[in-house]
């Protein structure tokens, strides 16, 4: 770089070239020492069972990977885990977006904690983006008392495109906390509508959260998730709200007796209570306790987790069967050609549809 200064006419002055400056990047660091350590399937339950958290998140990440590689990793580490687990209460909690369901969970996390003990799982699934593909994560920011507690995991994960409120990986995460002593598990599902039932085949008892002002006797008896609830509890009755939230529950309680009796002989309970302000949650969680004291002496508990074995190894089956149709690479090849048909007018949907899977069904028979 030349200097003006050092010209014959500032013979005065001298500037200095300077001296090079170092590198922003620190040579003597050691970036080996960052990397995570790849554990084996043995290793992975070896941990989960002894209860380390970390290897328990890194099985649950493994879990909801789309690689094929850790699907069949993951497979081998929830056989070994079965063994160990069934030996925990399940519990969905769902309700519409802004009743409250994560401010709730963190009071009803911290007062089963406090009168029952033993360990507290939370999944709380978060809805995927259908245009950017990503969530937001942050329902553990509203559990702030529960999130402080060493007994309690939290872990939110991404709907990732399933429907009807809940992860497609739950189930399998379920079997990896109750594997790490979890005896007892949320699920909190997205804001959904009237047609949540995937929850409900995954728990032991699903708590709908309800909010004052959300429709009348009419609105109640829909059928859906008003059929599948085993207890409605409405939020917020605090303040100026409880008198419309003594209303609304006097409406849900007149709707429920529309509906047929439950198999399980439970005639749902409606209640009142504020997730905020810590109000009327013990007798919620009395409620809850009542019902899992009455199912497992009249034998419905038992049969309702093999009604749920059995229902998600046809879903299993489904999702295999779907997965393994897009992954074709001949199909891969024709659907593009069938879409075009079907856009121009030459098939109709049904048609192309038939052809592609008579394709799938000829290429079984030739892979035999």
């Amino acid at each position: 770089m030349e200097h003006p200064e050092n010209s014959e006419e500032f013979k005065g002055l001298t500037v200095n070239s300077g001296v090079e400056q170092p590198s922003s990047i620190n040579p003597y660091l050691k970036r080996s020492r960052f990397r995570r350590r790849v554990y084996t399937a043995a290793e992975m339950v070896e941990g989960i069972v002894k209860g380390d958290v970390t290897i328990l998140s890194q099985a649950v990440t493994l879990v909801e990977s789309v690689n094929p590689d850790h699907q069949a990793k993951a497979q081998e580490v929830i056989e070994k885990c079965l063994p160990y687990s069934g030996n925990s209460v399940r519990v969905g909690i769902s309700g519409v977006p802004g009743a409250g369901k994560s401010t709730s969970i963190d009071a009803f996390g911290c007062h089963i904690l406090d009168e029952k003990g033993g360990k507290l799982a939370v999944l709380a699934i978060d809805p995927s983006s259908e245009r950017s593909k990503g969530s937001i994560l942050g329902d553990k920011t509203r559990m702030e008392k529960l999130a402080l507690r060493p007994e309690a995991f939290i872990r939110p994960s991404p709907t990732a495109g399933s429907l009807g409120g809940v992860a497609r990986k739950t189930r399998e995460t379920i079997i990896l906390c109750e594997a790490a002593g979890y005896d007892k598990i949320f699920v909190e599902t997205v804001g959904v509508g009237q047609s949540e039932t995937a929850c409900h085949s995954m728990v032991d008892f699903f708590l709908l959260i309800q909010l004052a002002g959300t429709g009348d006797e009419l609105q109640g008896i829909k059928r859906g998730i008003m059929e599948i609830a085993d207890g409605i509890v409405i939020n917020k009755c605090d303040g100026n709200n409880v008198d419309k939230c003594q209303m609304a529950a006097t409406n849900f309680r007149n709707a429920l007796h529309f509906f047929p009796m439950a198999e399980s002989g439970w005639m749902p309970k409606v209640m009142c209570y504020s997730g905020f302000y810590g109000l009327g949650i013990k007798e919620v969680w009395d409620m809850v306790y009542q019902y899992f004291d009455f199912v497992k002496q009249n034998g419905y508990f038992d049969y309702r987790r093999n009604e749920q074995s059995k229902y998600w190894m046809y879903e299993t089956i489904n999702e295999q069967l779907r997965n393994s149709f897009y992954h074709n690479a001949d199909i891969d090849r024709k659907l593009k050609e069938a879409e075009k048909s079907v856009l121009g007018g030459q098939k109709t949907s049904f048609a192309a549809a038939g052809e592609l899977l008579d394709m799938y069904f000829e290429h079984l028979k030739q892979t035999k």
